[in-house]
C-alpha cells in the first residue's frame, strides 16, 4: 500500500471532519426548525459539502438521522460499570440526565419521537434506536446477573428510569435533582 493510499484509510481525516460537520449540521437545523423542516440539501448546506456526499455515504435523510442519534447515544452515555447494578444505574441515569438536558440533549429525544411517527423508514430507525438504548441496558444487566445480582429486565429499565426522565423534558419539566434520579433508581430496583 502507497502512502496515498494509507492517508486515505487513517482515522480523523477527511471523512472524519466532514461526517462531523454533518453531524453538526443536522443537530443544528433539528434545533432551529425541528425534525421533519430540513431536506438533506438544508444539510449539505449548512456543513459546507455537497448533498451527493450525504447521499453517498448516508443513502437518505432517514439514515443520516439514525446514524446521528445512535452516535449520539453511543458516544455521551457510556455504560458504568461500577461493581454494582445501583451504582451503574445511578450513574447512567445521571448522565443521560446531563445529556438530555443539555443544549442539544432533547435533539436524540425528539428525534426518536419524530422518526417513529415518519412512514416505515422511520419506524425503523427508531426500532434501531430503541434497540441500541436496550442493548446498551443489557450489558449492564448483565454483568450485574454474573455477579449474582437480582438484577430487572432491560424493558423495566426502560419504562421506569428512562421513561420519566425523557417525558420530563418533553415536558420542560427539568433539572433533575441528584435526589430524583436515586429516587427512580430506588424504585425501580
Amino acid at each position: 500500500m502507497n502512502e496515498r493510499q494509507q492517508a486515505r484509510r487513517r482515522p480523523g481525516g477527511r471523512s472524519a471532519r466532514v461526517g462531523a460537520q454533518v453531524h453538526r449540521a443536522v443537530t443544528d437545523l433539528i434545533g432551529d426548525r425541528g425534525y421533519g423542516n430540513f431536506t438533506v440539501g438544508d444539510v449539505a448546506a449548512r456543513a459546507g459539502v455537497a448533498d451527493s456526499s450525504i447521499y453517498r455515504r448516508w443513502g437518505s435523510l432517514e439514515a443520516l438521522l439514525t446514524d446521528v442519534a445512535l452516535t449520539r447515544l453511543n458516544t455521551q452515555s457510556p455504560m458504568p460499570d461500577t461493581g454494582s447494578l445501583a451504582s451503574d444505574l445511578r450513574t447512567y441515569a445521571a448522565q443521560v440526565a446531563r445529556e438530555i438536558t443539555g443544549p442539544d440533549g432533547p435533539v436524540v429525544l425528539h428525534l426518536a419521537v419524530a422518526l417513529s411517527g415518519s412512514g416505515e423508514r422511520g419506524a425503523r430507525a427508531a426500532e434501531a434506536l430503541r434497540d441500541e438504548r436496550t442493548r446498551q441496558l443489557q450489558s449492564v444487566l448483565d454483568r450485574a446477573r454474573a455477579r449474582g445480582e437480582d438484577a430487572p429486565e432491560a424493558l423495566d429499565v426502560l419504562d421506569h428510569l428512562l421513561a420519566p426522565m425523557y417525558v420530563r423534558v418533553l415536558f420542560d419539566m427539568v433539572p433533575f435533582t441528584p435526589e430524583y434520579i436515586d429516587g427512580l433508581v430506588d424504585r425501580l430496583l
